[in-house]
């Protein structure tokens, strides 16, 4: 019985010991991950390092596309690029992905910087860090040439029963459901060219997206062109960067750039031959009023 007890006690002290040493080992690791983190370097010290700063974007015309041997092409690269080279860097590698994969892409570190032209939205804002407004911009249609099932609002869209199609991840998804356009008639694809395409092989009557991304479509291709006229269904959306959600250092440098670039001689040339006019400046809306409607 002696025995007993004292191997039962000492197995007891055993396993306290273990407990304890493995409670150690997960402050140690806690501690270690911690450290790593606040040790790792941040976009903007990547920036300032003169490291290579990677920008991920879809293919969408106007706001940001890619040309001979992945340049990155559209206004919004244009000012991305501006802004980075007065942060002290001109190092840029672009990502091109499909828009849905944007913000995935982002929180797993595929690239530091989203740069298609994403709207400011409240659903969004919780999952990445936007910079200020670089744009306003307002929603548009578009329709076969001759517009053959006179559509000119979501309205129309709803009573008429016709299938909307969209990108997916666009604001226009959850515009067709504040319009009542059953779900069943909303389709999704890839992005801008996916729409047009939908609509010029009938497979959609009309597409959904902004005034922005179609007006360099219909301007290549006869075949298509912008409802019109058009009742607009939502107010102008406003685009901006979008960052990982830890780099408000970042965003916050930006920010300070973006001051005085905006509206700014050097801005215009760099974004006028996008189709970019002074009418798109975002005026006085700000990111943390957009990220609250």
């Amino acid at each position: 019985m002696g025995n007993w007890k004292r191997n039962h006690i000492g197995n007891r002290n055993s396993r306290r010991t273990i407990l304890r040493g493995l409670a150690a080992l997960s402050i140690m690791s806690v501690a270690i991950i911690f450290a790593g983190s606040a040790s790792a370097d941040s976009l903007l010290d990547k920036i300032k390092n003169g490291g290579t700063v990677r920008i991920g974007f879809s293919n969408e015309p106007g706001y940001a596309y890619p040309g001979a041997n992945n340049e990155p092409l559209g206004w919004v690269n244009a000012m991305t690029l501006d802004l980075i080279k007065k942060l002290g860097n001109t190092k840029v590698e672009p990502i091109v992905t499909e828009w849905g994969s944007l913000i995935p892409g982002l929180q797993a570190g595929r690239f530091d910087i989203i740069t298609g032209g994403m709207f400011i939205l409240p659903d969004r804002c919780p999952n990445v860090l936007f910079a200020q407004p670089i744009g306003k911009i307002a929603d548009a249609l578009i329709v076969r040439k001759g517009n053959p099932d006179n559509i000119h609002s979501f309205q129309d869209i709803r009573d008429k029963g016709v299938t909307l199609v969209t990108g997916t991840g666009y604001a226009t998804i959850n515009w067709a459901k504040e319009a009542g356009i059953a779900d069943d008639k909303v389709m999704q694809v890839a992005g801008l060219a996916e729409i047009a395409q939908a609509v010029k092989a009938g497979r959609a009557a009309v597409g959904g997206a902004d005034y922005f991304g179609f007006k360099e479509i219909v301007a290549k291709d006869t075949s298509v062109e912008l409802a019109d006229p058009y009742t607009p269904w939502a107010k102008p959306g406003y685009p901006s960067l979008a960052f990982a959600p830890n780099e408000q250092a970042t965003v916050d440098a930006f920010n300070a750039v973006l001051k005085d670039y905006m509206g700014s001689d050097e801005m215009m040339k760099a974004v006028g031959k996008y189709g970019y006019t002074k009418d798109n400046l975002p005026g006085s809306e700000t990111t943390a009023d957009l990220c609250k409607k």
